[in-house]
């Protein structure tokens, strides 16, 4: 057997035809398909969640608020494990504890154990965001980087493209449990492919420690950040709770880039964020999201609320957008293989822009096909700048450091999503009421939903800049 990355034994044998390193790829992609779809599908079933339990919104969006904020806080600390114990490790065990929660959400009798199953998938689900890139990363070669993780790119938007309408069919056939027990034969079956197709990789130093405070500062401060910013428009932007919680990431996060500075063996090595690569790519990355999160939070609010279209012809247009996402990922990672990440990732934020300006100023009575055009248009964009952009960043970074980047790259979706929410709500909210406007069809509506829309531009263009000024071979 030949040696790969980091002492990684590359293995030979073909099952079915397909080499190890592909049926690794099916591994991962089960693992972004079925975390995506859950991302989407667990939304779908709240309403049957709260007649099941009798409980009001407030309680029941817990069972969203829960996984987010617990995948967000814990993506980092699982990255820095599988750069010390091998991702292959973390990646089973990942599988395992997802499965274990989703048997746990299935079986709760109540909703406050359905939470608790919500945080142990957010458990398993950040330990196979963390390692599912560097894994990739570590399987395939150099030159194959680009494509393989715009294949991981398509099964994650394919995932978020079946999400609404997989759970409004499995929650008619079975019920809201039957949701949560589909993920338990997806995750034995990822767990099968993982165990023998992922090569081991050699261990760590064995004088590396843990930095286990630099964990829990990290994960707090992050968790009350991300608190305050989705719950900061219904609390109060102003309203004493928000502002602790904002005042007390503030303190956290600084002590922990204070502690990471101090210790030999950080949890997070600050030098990385010196690489201008690694910065342009981490920057865009973040808004990139942030804009992707705006679309799909506030085109339902024009489709449904303004327009009166019913829950499938809505989701049969914001598909456009996934579809054209998965479409063009995996082609824009190949040729990012071989002329580099600048040009193409600038690209795709420029043609998001763009698509998001559209949506701007859509028409009030604007027909199906002028929809889709746009949404489509926003894919595009996205599809072309993620592979490219996720490539430059992993291949900016040493292997000893691949689980940390991969989880810096996980977090940026997970934060860009709450930015994205958070941003788009307050100026959509903000600005309706300005105009006098409501949710359902009325005057205020489109200009506040325009001034939403140029706000998220103006990220994107942020974004865009952010991605122009890299530099370096992998960053040409």
């Amino acid at each position: 057997m030949s040696l790969g990355p980091r002492g990684a034994e590359l293995s030979s044998p073909k099952w079915f035809g397909l080499e190890a390193k592909w049926w690794g790829l099916i591994a991962v992609g089960i693992a972004n398909f079925m975390t995506a779809l859950y991302s989407a599908v667990v939304n779908t079933v709240i309403p049957l969640i709260m007649g099941s339990f009798g409980v009001d919104f407030a309680m029941a969006e817990w069972v969203v608020m829960a996984y987010l904020l617990g995948v967000s806080s814990l993506i980092l600390t699982f990255g820095r494990m599988g750069d010390m114990i091998g991702h292959k490790r973390v990646f089973l065990l990942g599988s395992a504890i997802f499965s274990m929660g989703s048997v746990l959400c299935g079986l709760a009798p109540t909703v406050e154990v359905l939470i608790g199953g919500r945080l142990v998938q957010a458990v398993g689900a950040a330990m196979l965001f963390a390692s599912s890139s560097a894994i990739l990363i570590d399987t395939f070669p150099a030159t194959q980087r680009g494509q393989v993780l715009g294949l991981q790119g398509s099964i994650t938007y394919v995932g978020m493209m079946l999400g609404p309408a997989a759970g409004g069919w499995m929650a008619m056939e079975f019920g809201w449990q039957g949701v949560f027990y589909l993920s338990v034969p997806l995750g034995i079956l990822m767990g099968a492919i993982a165990y023998f197709a992922i090569p081991r990789t050699s261990a760590r130093k064995r004088d590396e420690r843990f930095d286990v405070a630099g964990a829990l500062t990290f994960m707090i401060g992050l968790g009350a950040l991300l608190m305050a910013l989705s719950h900061g428009q219904k609390w109060g932007w102003t309203s004493s709770l928000v502002l602790a919680l904002l005042l007390a990431a503030a303190l956290l996060l600084g002590a922990f880039v204070s502690l990471e500075r101090r210790i030999d063996n950080p949890m997070l090595d600050l030098s990385l964020f010196r690489v201008r690569v690694f910065n342009a790519a981490t920057g865009s990355a973040l808004m990139n999201y942030l804009c992707t999160y705006s679309v799909m939070f506030l085109v339902p609010f024009y489709l449904i609320q303004y327009r009166g279209f019913n829950p499938a012809h809505s989701g049969l247009l914001l598909s456009c957008q996934a579809v054209a996402m998965a479409a063009v990922a995996p082609f824009s990672g190949s040729l990012s293989d071989r002329i580099g990440s600048r040009l193409l990732s600038s690209f795709g934020m420029a043609v998001l822009t763009v698509g998001l300006l559209l949506l701007a100023f859509v028409s009030p009575t604007a027909a199906d096909g002028e929809i889709a055009v746009r949404l489509a248009i926003c894919g595009l964009g996205i599809g072309i700048f993620v592979s490219p952009n996720s490539s430059a960043l992993m291949g900016s970074v040493s292997v000893q450091r691949r689980g940390v980047a991969s989880a810096i790259l996980a977090g940026a979706r997970t934060t860009g999503m709450v930015m994205g929410v958070a941003l788009a709500g307050a100026v959509f909210s903000t600005a309706l009421a300005i105009y006098g406007g409501t949710l359902g069809p009325s005057s205020g509506f489109m200009p506040a939903f325009r001034d939403a829309f140029l706000a998220a531009a103006l990220c994107g263009a942020i974004g865009l800049g952010t991605s122009m000024v890299r530099g370096g071979r992998e960053g040409r």
